[in-house]
């Protein structure tokens, strides 16, 4: 790759059957005559014939159909550079010196903020300026009235934090640390200088629709009460659990909980109830972490989050112990404004605008557990554990949906291109395309679809789930 002047350069490496590619090439477009890129070198790279891309010809006649005239594209059709690069997953960014040497390769999408990180120092922590798949916690005059607050440590607050984030009527869900002996304690401090704090989360949560035994319940799910400064594989006196109120009365009501929860076990529960002794905000880089990292360590399983409180009704549900099964036709469809206050950003992003997640992003691209994978605005079966495979395009990938009239196909033509896009039946969800390229053995397709437009749940909860009739087809 040759360049008449001495400046860095920034290569996009991009595919045409990659969706995430497509949706972004406007906006490559638009930074090739951003005055802020004016002292880099920026082109985009396309490989006819490689990694599944189209021939040379097909290519350039794909390509003409398209209306990028600002777009800078170099192509190699031998693969060379791509080879060179060590490029195996679009999108990709490298960027190479003033001289053409390599410095860095990075998988995925980066926003302007990040490219222009890396001309900068190639070296430069892209995560502190990943902003795409998170938004910012909601400033406290945007809570509703009837919030409260309790403090939880139960472990590496990254999980803690995530898994309450998770729960309908929690509002916010903040980092930080507890009941310490010093103020405004570091990480550093908690890990390495015995300040005594706990890792522990502050959970507001709207009190018309939980109760603090309900907060409780959740969170008993996600520890062990009988262990002593450990949690998962993290041990220290920070890793102890706790739960840490403002208000006499509410440690009146934790006591009860915690003598409940003493009965299930036979060991001494080890849960401590104290009042609140300070509570610091943990660094901004721990905050929402799970959301900026989704590959992050977490020690708490999720999916836990999902499971209904023993005292709320499950599709309307007469009986509260037993779940009414799930039934297509008592589906309705909530309205924009309800669907973008239950589901994350990402989440209405690709199923009510037909959008795509970053490849290698989602948890669920690696999760290979028996279970059922429903639609996340309806609930509706789409596929079964059994029929997912790893197809290594960065999307959870399936041979087949659980019933043959599970999904809905459409023509999609968009980019110049004629693809199968696949929505669900009930929600007309975007779930994401079916290609023709699967393993031959198994029919021949691939269902190349969005985690964020999913939901996992568990063979062993399926029936508390109210999908007991699906379990003959995970089994």
């Amino acid at each position: 790759m040759q360049f008449n002047n001495n400046r860095p350069t920034l290569v996009k490496l991009w595919a045409s059957w990659c969706p995430l590619c497509l949706s972004e090439l406007e906006l490559t477009q638009s930074w090739a005559n951003d005055p802020d890129f004016a002292q880099v070198n920026l082109t985009t790279l396309a490989s006819p014939g490689v990694l599944g891309e189209l021939s040379l010809e097909e290519f350039k006649q794909w390509y003409a159909g398209l209306d990028y005239p600002d777009l800078p594209l170099q192509l190699d059709p031998s693969g060379e550079l791509v080879k060179k690069l060590g490029v195996q997953v679009y999108p990709s960014w490298a960027v190479l010196d003033a001289q053409g040497n390599l410095q860095r390769v990075v998988k995925g999408s980066i926003n302007k903020a990040q490219a222009l990180a890396l001309i900068a120092n190639p070296e430069a922590d892209l995560k502190q300026l990943q902003t795409t798949f998170y938004q910012p916690k909601q400033p406290a005059q945007a809570l509703p009235i009837n919030t409260q607050s309790v403090y939880l440590a139960g472990g590496c607050f990254w999980g803690v934090e995530g898994y309450f984030e998770r729960i309908d009527g929690v509002v916010d869900a903040v980092s930080g640390y507890a009941n310490g002996r010093t103020e405004n304690p570091s990480y550093e401090d908690v890990i390495y200088r015995n300040t005594g704090h706990a890792e522990t989360v502050k959970v507001t949560y709207n009190s018309d629709k939980l109760s603090l035994d309900d907060i409780l319940v959740y969170f008993f799910r996600i520890i062990d009460p009988t262990s002593l400064n450990k949690q998962g594989n993290d041990r220290g006196t920070q890793y102890r659990t706790g739960i840490y109120t403002t208000d006499p009365a509410e440690q009146r009501l934790v006591a009860t909980a915690l003598a409940r929860l003493e009965e299930e076990y036979t060991q001494p529960i080890l849960v401590e109830n104290l009042p609140l002794s300070g509570f610091y905000e943990a660094e901004e880089y721990h905050q929402d972490y799970l959301l900026k990292n989704p590959n992050g360590y977490c020690h708490v399983d999720l999916n836990k989050a999902d499971i209904p409180l023993p005292n709320q009704l499950t599709n309307q549900s007469t009986d509260k112990n037993t779940p009414k099964p799930f039934d297509p036709n008592n589906f309705q469809k909530p309205d924009t404004a309800s669907l973008k206050q239950r589901l994350t950003s990402e989440q209405f992003h690709v199923t009510q605008n037909n959008g795509t997640e970053r490849a290698f992003t989602h948890e669920y691209d690696d999760l290979f557990e028996p279970g059922l994978y429903v639609d996340i605005v309806s609930g509706e079966p789409l596929f079964s554990s059994k029929d997912k495979y790893q197809a290594g395009c960065g999307w959870p990938s399936f041979v087949k949906p659980i019933e043959e009239n599970a999904l809905v196909e459409v023509v999609d033509t968009s980019y110049n291109m004629r693809r199968i896009e696949v929505r669900s039946r009930l929600a007309d969800s975007h779930l994401g395309h079916v290609f023709p390229d699967g393993p031959k053995d198994r029919g021949g397709l691939r269902y190349c679809i969005n985690g964020a437009s999913l939901k996992f749940i568990p063979l062993a909860e399926m029936q508390a789930q109210g999908y007991g009739d699906w379990q003959a087809l995970i089994n």
